[in-house]
């Protein structure tokens, strides 16, 4: 189900053209960007949610106890 090595040549031929050889190290770039600042958020959500659920464990340590 993978592409082809002529299927890439394909597309990447199709890029250059539309966009132009000046144009892709800046898409680039932005894509990589992009990438980096979205798994920096994900990373960051991640976090939050454990400090809440450290913070909800201090609040409420007889819930445990009883249970």
């Amino acid at each position: 189900m993978g592409l082809s090595s002529t299927e890439l040549i394909i597309i990447l031929i199709i890029v250059v053209l539309l966009f132009g050889a000046k144009k892709i190290p800046e898409l680039a770039k932005g894509i990589g960007s992009g990438i980096k600042t979205f798994k920096a958020e994900m990373n960051s959500d991640d976090e939050k949610k454990v400090e809440e659920v450290k913070k909800e464990e201090l609040k409420s340590p007889e819930t445990k106890k009883e249970a």
